[in-house]
């Protein structure tokens, strides 16, 4: 049994280039910004709140400060 060769040229399209767009409406693009946000905000919080726990456990001044500084932009309202 004889294997077939497939040969594949390439050729540029000499006419004119139509580009295609998908259009997302605005309100999806939105939602999905906030969601977002508020997923890291979450995240962000979480790790700083850890971050402090383990600073007073041991017993780190300075690190407790510095996150502290940090965690209150986020209760900040």
């Amino acid at each position: 049994m004889n294997k077939e060769k497939v040969v594949y040229r390439f050729k540029r399209h000499q006419g004119k280039v139509i580009q295609a767009k998908r259009e997302v409406s605005y309100e999806i693009m939105l939602t999905s910004r906030l969601i977002l946000d508020e997923l890291c905000f979450q995240w962000n919080k979480e790790q700083l709140v850890d971050a402090i726990n383990e600073s007073i456990e041991k017993k780190d001044h300075e690190a407790f400060k510095k996150y502290s500084e940090a965690y209150r932009q986020f209760v900040w309202e």
